[in-house]
C-alpha cells in the first residue's frame, strides 16, 4: 500500500512500487493533467512538483514519491487563477497546448526558488522542456510577467 499526498490530499493506493508516478496520477487517481510525451525524462510533458522540486513523473517510480509532497497542474489552482496560468493565458502561450502543463510546472519551481529570474535563469530552468509549437519566446515573457508582479508568484 503506497501513501501519497497529491495536491494536498492524502491517497492510499494498492500499485506496484516500481510503477511510474505518471500512471499513477493518470491512470489511478484521473488527474490528467499532467502528460505523457516521451516516457523517458527528456521532454517535460510529464513534469510535476515533488517537495517543490521539477521531476519528471515519467521515469519515476512511485515509491520514491512515497511520504513527499506531490503537486500537479490540478493543483496551482482550480479554476486558473494561478499566476502562472494567467500570465499564459495572457502572453497567449497555447498552441496546442500539450507541453504546457509541464512547462507551468517547471516554471512554478524556478519562480518558487528565483522570484525574480534573468532570462538566463528561465532559459536554463525551462531547458528541457519541449514544445514543439515553439512558444518558447512566449513562454520566457508569461514567467517574467509573474516575476515582474510583486507576490505573484509560485
Amino acid at each position: 500500500m503506497m501513501k501519497l499526498t497529491i495536491n494536498g490530499n492524502p491517497h492510499e493506493i494498492e500499485i506496484a512500487s516500481d510503477t511510474p508516478l505518471l500512471w499513477v496520477l493518470r491512470d489511478t487517481l484521473s488527474l490528467t493533467g499532467t502528460k505523457f510525451g516521451c516516457g523517458i525524462a527528456q521532454c517535460g510533458a510529464c513534469t510535476v512538483l515533488i517537495d517543490g522540486e521539477a521531476v519528471r513523473s515519467c521515469s519515476l517510480p512511485v515509491s520514491q514519491a512515497e511520504g513527499k509532497k506531490i503537486t500537479t497542474i490540478e493543483g496551482l489552482s482550480t479554476d486558473q487563477s494561478h499566476p502562472l496560468q494567467q500570465a499564459w493565458i495572457e502572453e497567449q502561450v497555447p498552441q496546442c497546448g500539450y507541453c504546457q502543463s509541464g512547462m507551468i510546472m517547471s516554471a512554478a519551481a524556478l519562480l518558487t526558488k528565483t522570484p525574480k529570474p534573468t532570462e538566463a535563469q528561465i532559459v536554463q530552468a525551462m531547458n528541457g522542456n519541449i514544445c514543439r509549437c515553439g512558444t518558447y519566446s512566449r513562454v520566457k515573457k508569461a514567467i517574467l510577467r509573474v516575476a515582474n508582479n510583486v507576490n505573484q508568484h509560485a
